[in-house]
C-alpha cells in the first residue's frame, strides 16, 4: 500500500551565514542615516521650514546644543556598533548550541546502532527504544526522519521464517531436535523485536501532528516488509509525509492480522500492491480523504 504526499518544505538548514563586521557596520550605519535624515526632513517639511539665517551670531547655548548633539550622535554610533557585536554574539552561541544538540544526537544514535546490531536480542530491544526516544529529541526533522527510516530499514531485513512445529509421526534425532529448537528461539526473539518496533511507530503515529513526540509528517518507508504480527494502525494519522507499504507481506493465521481502522491520510493515492493473503484488514473501519 502507497501514499503519495507533497513533502512539505523543512526549516532545517541552520548554516551559520554572516556578514564581515565592517560590511555589517556599513550596511547598519547607512541604513541609520537613511532613517534619521528621512525623519530630519519630515520634520522640516511639516513645521514649514524656510531656512537658517546665517547672520546671526554662535551664541553659547546654541553651541553647548550642538555639543550636546555630537555627543548624541557618538552615543548612537556606539550603540549600533554594541547591537550588531551582541546580534553577531547571538548567532554564534545559537549555531554553538546547534552544533552540540547535533554533537549529542551523534553519539547517542551511535550507541543506539550498535545496541541495535546486537546479537542479544534484550540489547537489541534497548537499542530499538533508545532510537525511537532519540528521534523524539532529534534537534531537525532531517536528524528524526534518519531515526524513522533506521527503525524501517530494520523491518525491511530478510528474517528466518517461523519453523513452525515438526511434521506428525516425525522423528527427530537429539541433533536435529536442538536445531529445530534454535532455529524456533531466534525467530521469536526477531519477531519481538519487530513487533516492538511496529507498536511504536503505530504509537508515535497517534499523537497529534505538532505535539511532542509525535511523528506525523514523516516519511515511513515498509517497502517489502515482511510483517508476520498484529499491525494496529488504529487511530494513526499519517499526513504530510510518504506512507508505503508496496510489496509488503504478511503471514498468513491468526499472526496475519492487518488492522488499520482509522488511518486518516491527506492529498494522496491509496492503493493495494503485492500484499499476501490475510484473514482481516479492517480497512472498512478507516476513512481514506
Amino acid at each position: 500500500m502507497t501514499t503519495n504526499r507533497q513533502l512539505r518544505s523543512t526549516a532545517d538548514n541552520r548554516e551559520l551565514r554572516l556578514w564581515k563586521v565592517g560590511r555589517a557596520l556599513t550596511v547598519t550605519f547607512a541604513a541609520a542615516v537613511l532613517v534619521a535624515g528621512g525623519i530630519f526632513y519630515g520634520l522640516v517639511v511639516l513645521l514649514g521650514f524656510t531656512g537658517i539665517d546665517t547672520t546671526e551670531k554662535l551664541d553659547a547655548s546654541t553651541l553647548f546644543d550642538l555639543v550636546k548633539l555630537s555627543f548624541g550622535v557618538v552615543a548612537g554610533a556606539g550603540a549600533l556598533v554594541a547591537l550588531v557585536v551582541a546580534y553577531r554574539r547571538q548567532r554564534v552561541d545559537e549555531a554553538g548550541a546547534h552544533r552540540e544538540a547535533t554533537r549529542l544526537h551523534t553519539e547517542r544514535f551511535s550507541q543506539a546502532i550498535d545496541k541495535l546490531g546486537s546479537a542479544s536480542p534484550p540489547v537489541r530491544l534497548g537499542g530499538v527504544h533508545a532510537l525511537a526516544g532519540l528521534a523524539d529529541d532529534a534537534p531537525t526533522r532531517d536528524l528524526r526522519q534518519t531515526c524513522i527510516d533506521v527503525l524501517c530499514a530494520y523491518l525491511r531485513l530478510p528474517f528466518s521464517p517461523d519453523p513452525g512445529d515438526p511434521p506428525d509421526g516425525t522423528s527427530l534425532t537429539d541433533e536435529q531436535r536442538e536445531a529445530h529448537e534454535d532455529k524456533s528461539n531466534r525467530y521469536r526473539e526477531q519477531r519481538e523485536v519487530r513487533h516492538t518496533i511496529l507498536r511504536l511507530i503505530g504509537d508515535h503515529y497517534r499523537r497529534p501532528q505538532g505535539t511532542s513526540r509525535s511523528w506525523q509528517g514523516h516519511n515511513l518507508d515498509l517497502t517489502g516488509a515482511s510483517i508476520d504480527g498484529w499491525l494496529d494502525f488504529t487511530g494513526a494519522t499519517f499526513s504530510d509525509g510518504n506512507l508505503d507499504f508496496a510489496s509488503a507481506t504478511l503471514a498468513i493465521g491468526r499472526q496475519g492480522d492487518l488492522h488499520c481502522g482509522q488511518i486518516l491520510r491527506r492529498q494522496g493515492v491509496f492503493q493495494q500492491r503485492k500484499v499476501l493473503p490475510w484473514r482481516h484488514t479492517g480497512l472498512g473501519q478507516g476513512h481514506v480523504l
